[in-house]
């Protein structure tokens, strides 16, 4: 954890919606004028899609049918700690892109599965915003949670993340029910072990449950909406939480335990503005404090 440079990271499983959190983020970043640097977990993946498609197929011949982008050996998890660390510690670091598709291929001028070179984190940055897979992860060798100032888990119910990532497979990949299903066995022992454990590292866990059947994940002919779900948010440090405010402010929204608010579905935007932006300007206050950039200094007197 840095007072004087934050990292916020937003974590969850492929498929789980950490991306449409990212956005809320930005917008509450462009708001109050936080000049944020994006670190894509994907970025740090060891190999690129050949490369993986390659080890895959080795680790499946030496008996190993479980290698996947959710363990360690498959990222430079190493290399990322470092960089928090680093950013922590004077603002500073280095990152790059992993080309998905098409569209970020023009962007970038890289060819899909790639990477982008390593370029330098902005000389201005006031704060550091992670999204990916491993963003509170802890293992032997690494411990990225520690480094942290916000961690926010992005957890749907396991049979709505699976309908997410089978949608989001088949229609913009290409990829058959039967591809899916042996992606998501492949992984499942990593899922178990790396991945639903940071959960218990988090700040902030948002949790989507439906309110519609999805007990047979792979003939859901579409994705539940937000309006046909509920949102679970539990806070691991209630104390200082408004909690009456809250529910004042989300219609239909009530306390299920001390630590957690449910609401509906189409409120998550709104919960996550009112419970963030304040968070997120303690952050910065903090860090401005501690000595931090001139910018963080020009954003807080924006915003008094």
């Amino acid at each position: 954890m840095s007072v004087k440079h934050p990292i916020i990271s937003v974590t969850g499983s492929s498929g789980a919606g950490t991306t449409s959190v990212k956005r809320t983020f930005e917008r509450i970043f462009h708001r109050e004028n936080v000049n944020a640097a994006y670190i894509e977990g994907d970025a740090f993946h060891r190999y690129d899609r050949l490369g993986m498609k390659r080890v895959m197929a080795e680790e499946s011949v030496k008996g190993n049918n479980h290698f996947s982008h959710f363990g360690p050996q498959a990222n430079l998890l190493e290399e990322l700690e470092d960089v928090f660390r680093q950013f922590g510690e004077n603002g500073t670091g280095k990152t790059r892109h992993y080309v998905h598709d098409d569209d970020e291929a023009a962007l970038y001028g890289s060819e899909p599965g790639t990477f982008t070179e390593w370029e330098d984190i902005p000389a201005d940055t006031q704060l550091l915003f992670y999204e990916g897979l491993h963003g509170a992860v802890v293992t032997e060798d690494v411990n990225l949670a520690q480094h942290c100032d916000l961690k926010i888990g992005v957890v749907p119910v396991v049979n709505l993340e699976w309908i997410q990532k089978i949608f989001r497979d088949n229609l913009d990949r290409g990829y058959s029910h039967e591809v899916i299903k042996d992606t998501i066995l492949r992984r499942m022992p990593d899922y178990l072990d790396y991945i639903t454990p940071q959960f218990s590292e988090t700040d902030i866990n948002f949790q989507r449950v439906p309110t519609v059947d999805t007990s047979n994940a792979f003939c859901a002919r579409w994705i539940p909406t937000p309006d046909e779900s509920m949102v679970v948010i539990r806070f691991a440090k209630p104390k200082g939480i408004d909690f009456p405010y809250l529910t004042s402010m989300i219609k239909n929204s009530f306390m299920s335990r001390a630590n957690s608010i449910v609401i509906p579905g189409g409120k998550m935007d709104l919960a996550m503005q009112l419970i963030l932006t304040p968070m997120i300007l303690q952050i910065m206050e903090r860090s401005r404090r501690a000595g931090g950039s001139r910018k963080n200094i020009q954003a807080i007197q924006k915003t008094a």
